[in-house]
Parts: structure tokens; sequence; C-alpha cells
């Protein structure tokens, strides 16, 4: 099987954005933004691949509809910019030939957010902003499991796990965490037409969130697919086209969620995805840029998301 420039699903998934959730009219993923290339395959030659993501989100929600914030309170619409930059890691195992393969990876983000009310409920009144730059929450998948039932189809099967590691302060509008613990079980899959040249990966996952104790907000659990389709040219440019669609299937819970009617959240999402692949001889490096438009938008953020990565195999 020949080495691939593997964006982990990791990669694409902590690119979304996710300081302000539910609680905060966005959830973890930012749609459209976890579908990977290679999603279900993992290369079976050993080492190291390094990647960078930067994501942009400009989004809003309508002064008519109130909001929960992730520093307690709530909101009568909210207007956010996100900006996020993270560093991912992933060694691929050294493995006995067969047909699985296995990778761990570790991401480290950094953020910066521009949040503004309308109005917000709570100590304070009127037009309030606030923003911030600093750490956000570290990603991790301890096993990531690659599956090859031939050489043009592959799953994978992985846990991803978010650590509260961003700067959180009671009362602040603009934190840069989601101030719990996130579980993310994945299935990632790829099926490879026309010799290879013609890629379809799609991700599915449900994220399940911990409490946060801070303002006693518990996220309901989140379903989402992501997909995208790309036909690489002799070139090493590739062009297609990627979506998302994210579907709340709990009710948030608590005292404020209860206020809101459980605050349960949906969103679609299309656009188009433009790939380079530069190859030498001992390694690659592959970038990718895609741009999507949201609609069908229910309690979360709406708006036109963008990212920018590159991965390195050496």
């Amino acid at each position: 099987m020949k080495r691939v420039a593997l964006v982990p699903a990791l990669l694409a998934l902590t690119a979304a954005t996710a300081a302000y959730a539910s609680e905060g009219g966005m959830g973890r993923p930012i749609t459209g933004l976890q579908a990977s290339s290679y999603a279900g395959l993992i290369p079976p030659t050993p080492g190291w691949i390094w990647a960078t993501a930067y994501a942009y989100y400009d989004g809003k929600i309508g002064a008519s509809r109130q909001v929960p914030l992730t520093g307690g309170g709530t909101s009568l619409g909210l207007e956010g910019q996100f900006q996020l930059l993270s560093f991912t890691a992933l060694y691929i195992w050294k493995t006995k030939p067969s047909s699985w393969n296995y990778a761990s990876m570790v991401t480290l983000p950094f953020a910066n957010g521009h949040l503004s009310v309308d109005a917000r409920i709570g100590r304070f009144s009127g037009s309030v902003r606030d923003s911030n730059t600093g750490l956000f929450d570290m990603a991790f998948a301890p096993v990531i499991a690659s599956h090859h039932f031939s050489e043009t189809r592959h799953i994978s099967l992985a846990l991803y796990v978010y650590a509260p590691t961003g700067e959180y302060k009671e009362g602040q509008l603009a934190n840069l965490t989601l101030h719990n613990w996130t579980y993310s079980p994945t299935v990632g899959y790829t099926q490879l037409f026309q010799s290879g040249s013609l890629e379809w990966s799609t991700t599915t996952a449900v994220d399940l969130y911990t409490k946060d104790y801070a303002t006693d907000y518990q996220n309901g659990a989140v379903f989402r697919i992501d997909s995208l389709l790309i036909k690489r040219l002799p070139s090493g440019w590739g062009i297609g086209a990627v979506g998302g669609w994210i579907k709340q299937i709990e009710d948030d819970t608590g005292p404020t969620a209860d206020a809101l009617n459980g605050f349960k959240g949906r969103s679609v999402a299309l656009g188009p995805t433009a790939t380079y692949l530069k190859k030498w001889e001992g390694g690659q490096v592959e970038f990718s840029f895609r741009w999507l438009h949201e609609f069908d938008v229910k309690n979360r953020l709406k708006g036109n998301p963008a990212m920018l990565t590159a991965s390195l195999s050496l």
C-alpha cells in the first residue's frame, strides 16, 4: 500500500473552534470542518506525520433568541469571530504485515476569539464585547485502529478525548475552553476509485460531554457526519466538495438549559475544497483548503467556516 498524505480526522476535528459550545451557541464541531482526507486509512509505513491547521469562523445568532453562555448566564443574540491554529503530531506504529494498522496522536491548539452580545441577562445589560487569545482545549487519541478491506476500502476506529486545558473565568464572555471533558467515539471510512485518484472519505462521530459544574450546564450528545469527495490530478492539484451535518440528539440540561427548552441545535453545510500534493524522495507535503456555507441552522451560530491545513510525512 502506498504512503499517503494522511491528514488525521482529529486534525480537522480540533480545527473546529469549539470554545463556545451548545453552552455558547456552538458544539465541539463546526459544520463540515471535521471531514478529513483518508479518514479511514492509516498507512502501514511507521513514523511521524506532522500537521497544522488554521480555521476561521464568523457566525451569529439573531437577537430574537436567548443563548446560554460558557461563563454563565444568557444573552439575547450572539456574534462571534473565531480563529484557531492547531499543531498535530501523529505516530504510526510499527507492526507486522496485516490488514490492521495503528496510530496515536495529540493536538495542541491555540485560539483567538471575539464575542459580542446586544443584551445580556444577569449582571450585565446593553452591549457587551470581549476577546481572548491563548491555549485552547488539547485533544488526543491513544489508539487509532485502521482496517484495510482492500487496496481501495479502509475503515478507522478511534476515541478522541478533549481536555479542558484552556483558560476559564466565571462571568467572562470569551472563555478559551468548553470547561468540560468531551469524548468522541469516531468511525472513518475511505473509498478510492479510478486507481486511487478519486477519493471519498466520511467521518461519523458522537460527541459526549461531561457536566460544566461551574455553570451547572450539561451539553447533550451531538451526532455528526462529515464527508468529502476529491479528484486528484497528475499535476498534484485536487478539487472536490465537502459537507457536514450536525444534529444534537439529546437536550441540554440544567437550570439555564431547561428554561430554554433544552436548546437542541442542528446545522448543515456544503462547500468546495482544493488540495495540492508535493512529493520527494523520502517524504511529501499536502496542503488543503475548504470553504463552507451553513444553512438549516437552529440554536447554533450560523456562518461560513473556512480552513487551511498542511500535513508533512517524512
